[in-house]
């Protein structure tokens, strides 16, 4: 199995910036790709960000330009950098793993964000 946990979570300001990270443990060598996902209270949870083995991103429309996902590999590490924070950005942060060999996702428990003034 894959363990993962998140780490990085902060009472920040608006327009300020974080790096998440997300170290991962385990069977690392199942892992296919690693993922951001948040869940603020009330709502739904939105997914924000993942990365493949070989290195292909993608991030969701609504933190496009602001939240960056990456990783070092040394480390078994992943991060998601945010910039210019808003209010609404404010969640839980979890990461998750995608392991191919048995289609299972592995999921973090979360780092709290929090956006205020």
């Amino acid at each position: 199995q894959v363990q993962l946990v998140e780490s990085g979570g902060d009472l920040v300001q608006p327009g300020g910036s974080l790096r998440l990270s997300c170290a991962a443990s385990g069977k690392i060598f199942s892992i296919f790709a690693v993922g951001w996902s948040r869940q603020a209270p009330g709502k739904q949870r939105e997914w924000l960000a993942r990365m493949s083995t070989d290195g292909r991103t993608n991030h969701a429309d609504s933190v496009k330009g602001r939240f960056t996902i990456s990783r070092d590999n040394a480390k078994n590490t992943w991060y998601l950098q945010m910039h210019s924070l808003k209010a609404e950005d404010t969640a839980v942060y979890s990461c998750y793993a995608e392991a191919s060999a048995n289609d299972d996702i592995y999921w973090g428990p979360g780092t709290q964000v929090t956006v205020s003034s």
